[in-house]
This record gives C-alpha cells, structure tokens and sequence, in this order.
C-alpha cells in the first residue's frame, strides 16, 4: 500500500517514454520486413511499399505514414517531458525565464 502511490508518477513518465521508442522499433521491423504480415496495414510496410512508388513522382505513399510516425514520436516524448516536470519539478534542467 505505501510503495504503488510513490512509484505511479515514475510508471506513468516510463510509459509514455517508451511508446514511443517501440512505435519506432514496430516501424523499422515493417520496413525491413520483419512487421505484421500483409494485409494487415503497418507504417513501416506502407513506407517500404510507398519506396517502390517515389520516383515516379508519388512521393506521398512513404512520405505521410513517415511523417505519422514522426509525430506520433515527438508527441509521446514531448509528454513524457511534461510529465516528468509535473511529477518531478527538481529533476528537470530548465530554467523558466
């Protein structure tokens, strides 16, 4: 009863951390391959397919699942930051001016 409400901030901060690191890990496992199997639709298999399709001027097919996986990417460390600076306002570096 005593360790769970001390260890939940540091929990919720280590999740949101590593989603984003294992949407990039599944994303580069699709693009070598290795992902879901087709049909079942994967960022990393659409960027693998939208390859095929780029020089012949539909750069779209890789370049949106990318961009997807780009921000989806930010957006979870950019709260896993936030969430650290709530929980844990002196393990934070920056200065507020």
């Amino acid at each position: 009863m005593h360790i769970l409400p001390q260890t939940t901030s540091t929990i919720f901060i280590q999740a949101s951390s590593v989603f984003g690191f294992s949407i990039l890990t599944l994303a580069a496992l699709g693009f070598v391959g290795l992902g879901i199997q087709p049909p079942t639709p994967e960022w990393g298999t659409m960027i693998t397919e939208g390859l095929a399709y780029a020089l012949t001027g539909q750069w779209w097919l890789g370049f949106f699942p990318g961009l997807g996986i780009f921000i989806l990417a930010v957006s979870a460390n950019l709260i896993a930051d936030r969430l650290r600076d709530i929980y844990d306002p002196k393990s934070g570096a920056r200065m507020s001016i």
